[in-house]
């Protein structure tokens, strides 16, 4: 395989990634009332993502929907608070009110942020491996079944 080969695949891989790759979440009772809107915004910023070859991290949207069931779980100490509206605030745009905007956050802030959009996406590389594991286990048991079964005779 050449280099290319191997740089194509991986592409492709993550282009496959970027479209059905699970969202995480934080787990809580909550994380199933994640709202719609923002499953279709993970994805969309997969796919910017993809296109301007950024770093290897979770998108805003990603990192937004993962705090989102936390957020509803228990109070958030006041630098997660900031994260969050900023992440409001760069997912939802114009559409954030006003009084609860976060333009920007402080250096420790972004850090924490950044910290967690890696762990987020290797999560989520890590899920698409075991998924890719699991059908791999599928298909070679469906085939193992379909082969033709000898008999020992003891020749």
């Amino acid at each position: 395989m050449t280099k290319l080969d191997n740089r194509i695949d991986k592409q492709i891989d993550a282009l496959v990634g970027a479209i059905t790759d699970p969202i995480v979440v934080f787990t809580s009772p909550w994380m199933d009332t994640l709202p719609e809107w923002i499953k279709g915004e993970v994805k969309m910023q997969r796919l910017a993502q993809l296109m301007k070859e950024e770093e290897e991290v979770a998108t805003d949207a990603e990192a937004l929907a993962y705090m989102y069931p936390r957020a509803l779980e228990a109070p958030l100490d006041s630098d997660w608070t900031e994260i969050y509206l900023y992440l409001g605030t760069q997912v939802m745009g114009d559409r954030m009110p006003d009084d609860i905007r976060k333009d920007s956050l402080s250096d420790y802030q972004m850090g924490l942020l950044m910290e967690l959009k890696r762990w987020i996406y290797r999560q989520r590389v890590k899920a698409r491996k075991e998924r890719r594991r699991a059908e791999g286990r599928r298909q070679r048991v469906e085939a193992e079944a379909k082969a033709p079964k000898q008999l020992g005779l003891g020749l």
